[in-house]
């Protein structure tokens, strides 16, 4: 099969490997994107110690980077702004460790930031669907998305309703002037939806994709859960604020970060 050209496009994967699953989801998740699309891949891998495992076993067109942090929560938006910054793609793909999304919506969120119609693009609708350990091994057994397509209502929903994380697609300049990721986001939960919020309020053009996400199970450790109810409140206060502020006070607020 002619794999689809995404040259254009540079998918961007901050991460940290906490468990044998995490490790086994980035390698299939990867494989899923090399395997459909002619693009670039960058990994940013965030740890307290380079086992270099990762690196090893990464496809060669990935490009890898590692870096020290001996901080036990892991600051993903922190790490997606180092990405972006990295790359000079036109288009950014910010992508989950663990999804897998259909090709058809990826070709449909691709078209609609080519012709300029949105500014950002959610690759799917309403179902992010948790696949299930059962349905997670036979998806990397086979290699084959019929399966989580047949068995759909099997898996477990998750943040409902309207959830908006796992991946997006994006201009990248436009991105970067709506102020990337809140750094104020520490860890896990919320930032999704602040991202969002931001877009709407600065009259950006955002757009959902009907379909599905999978998300193949994992553990959920310090780093896939709100790690204190004091941060939990934080990040309340810091959504809710943001809700608030109007289109020139929001670009105000960009401005200092």
């Amino acid at each position: 099969m002619e794999k689809i050209n995404l040259r254009d496009f540079t998918f961007l994967i901050p991460l940290r490997i906490d468990s044998v699953n995490r490790l086994e989801n980035t390698l299939v998740t990867i494989d899923y994107i090399l395997t459909n699309f002619d693009t670039k891949i960058h990994v940013l891998e965030s740890s307290a110690r380079n086992t270099r495992l990762l690196s090893r076993l990464l496809p060669k067109e990935v490009n890898y980077e590692f870096i020290e942090d001996l901080d036990n929560i892991f600051h993903r938006t922190l790490y997606i702004n180092q990405l972006v910054k990295l790359v000079e793609t036109e288009y950014i793909i910010v992508w989950d460790t663990d999804i897998i999304i259909p090709i058809n919506q990826i070709n449909k969120s691709v078209d609609l930031l080519r012709k300029g119609e949105v500014d950002f693009v959610t690759p799917f609708k309403d179902k992010f669907l948790d696949t299930s350990i059962v349905l997670r091994d036979l998806y990397i057994k086979t290699q084959n998305i019929g399966i989580l397509e047949m068995h759909q209502g099997k898996m477990k929903p998750l943040y409902n309703p309207n959830p908006v994380g796992g991946a997006f697609l994006a201009h990248r300049q436009t991105y970067i002037k709506a102020g990337m990721e809140n750094e104020k986001f520490y860890g896990w939960g919320r930032e999704d939806g602040d991202r969002v919020n931001r877009w709407k309020i600065l009259g950006h053009r955002h757009q959902h994709i009907e379909g599905v996400l999978y998300h193949l199970t994992h553990e959920r450790g310090e780093n896939s859960d709100y790690h204190s109810p004091n941060q939990y409140s934080r990040k309340m206060v810091e959504l809710y604020r943001s809700i608030a502020m109007s289109k020139v006070e929001l670009q105000d607020e960009i401005k200092k970060w």
